[in-house]
């Protein structure tokens, strides 16, 4: 198609190969002639990037869906290299405050200031996980009792089932004060509060709480409902686990007809048999909390010892260190395992302890002062049932 100049448009049928024009002939024969095709320098296609046209607020929506779903600290940090903007904008507030725990999941041995400070960040961007991961960190690792209790205390506001029960923990322990510093009352308010949030721990806790009598009225019809009731929530758990890695749950889940024999304790423990195994089910045991491995991690390398005298929650799962000496209670048959609450002590029970279990006569020596009838005593260091 011919303009008034004489000078055609470009069409699809003429190949412009760098500064030789190629003609072809239109369907009536004659040549056309054509403009020569412009070629861009490569400066202008590098200045020509898309991304610098996106608008700021669709970048921080496209960053706030990548943080809350990364699925390692690397799927994160590698938006953080990639330019000054992407930088900037993944620093925003709203990126931070929907960060999953994985994004953040920093192992004890590359923990560094910078790590501290990255998290610190999302906790003062109202990361929920992130104020309950820090604030166990500085009230265990660091050792910054207050900052790290009201860490805790900020993500229990928000309704944070961990943070809930770590509370309470604390208050049943007198943890980071005394011994006169327990306030059991406020311990069982709070695991209340989070076994209403469907916690399985607080629900076994409150369970333990009712049937002993400990910071409660003693009711031990209400107690086995909440234990009851933990057993239902762990297999639920397990079950939609499985279900949504589309693993059978033939190959792990066993049901009986008739009850299971008694299990010696010489006989080895069985992996993977938490407190389901009274209904006649046997189910792997929970995956521990990233603050909890964290936890483990910490202290393990450091020998084990979170101080002179000092120990850990027996219960692999847990990872709690003692702020004083004897502030968890042992096992009152052997003496040898420490738990910082019943939660971790029936776990252990049936994970573990249970084929262990054994007395000693060192322990049998031992003179116990006061017994209050409900297992916990008043002398040098509490005790806790062995079953």
């Amino acid at each position: 198609m011919r303009t008034r100049r004489g000078v055609g448009y470009n069409r699809a049928d003429v190949c412009v190969e760098k500064k030789t024009v190629v003609k072809t002939p239109d369907f009536a024969g004659d040549f056309l002639g054509f403009r020569k095709r412009q070629r861009l320098s490569p400066d202008i296609v590098r200045k020509s990037d898309l991304f610098d046209v996106l608008p700021d607020d669709i970048v921080v929506s496209i960053l706030s869906k990548l943080s809350s779903t990364a699925c390692c600290p690397s799927d994160f940090i590698n938006v953080l290299i990639t330019c000054k903007r992407f930088n900037n904008l993944a620093l925003n507030s709203v990126v931070l405050s929907k960060a999953s725990p994985k994004t953040f999941a920093v192992k004890a041995k590359n923990w560094s200031e910078s790590a501290h400070r990255f998290l610190k960040s999302c906790a003062d961007a109202g990361n929920v996980e992130a104020c309950y991961t820090l604030g166990m960190i500085r009230f265990y690792c660091l050792q910054n009792r207050g900052s790290g209790v009201s860490l805790m205390a900020k993500a229990a506001i928000s309704s944070h089932a961990p943070a809930l029960f770590s509370l309470a923990v604390i208050q049943f322990n007198g943890s980071g004060g005394s011994k006169n510093d327990k306030d059991l009352r406020a311990g069982v308010a709070l695991c209340a509060r989070a076994a209403f949030l469907g916690h399985i721990d607080s629900l076994r806790e409150l369970g333990h709480c009712l049937q002993d009598g400990y910071g409660i009225r003693q009711n031990v019809a209400e107690g086995r409902r909440f234990l009851v009731q933990a057993n239902a929530q762990e297999l639920g758990a397990v079950l939609s686990s499985a279900a949504a890695s589309n693993i059978s749950t033939h190959t792990w889940l066993t049901w009986s007809l008739h009850p299971i024999p008694h299990v010696s304790l010489r006989q080895p423990a069985v992996p993977g048999c938490p407190l389901m195994s009274d209904f006649g089910c046997n189910v792997p045991a929970p995956e521990a909390q990233p603050t909890s491995r964290f936890l483990a991690e910490w202290f393990d390398a450091r020998g084990g010892m979170p101080g002179p005298g000092l120990r850990i929650c027996s219960h692999v799962g847990c990872g709690r260190p003692e702020t004083r000496k004897h502030e968890f209670r042992r096992c009152s048959v052997c003496g040898a395992v420490n738990y910082c609450s019943r939660a971790c002590q029936a776990l252990d029970w049936k994970l573990r302890h249970k084929a262990e279990c054994a007395p000693v006569e060192r322990w049998l020596d031992e003179e116990v002062v006061g017994g209050d009838g409900n297992g916990a005593f008043d002398g040098n260091e509490d005790v806790i049932a062995g079953s």
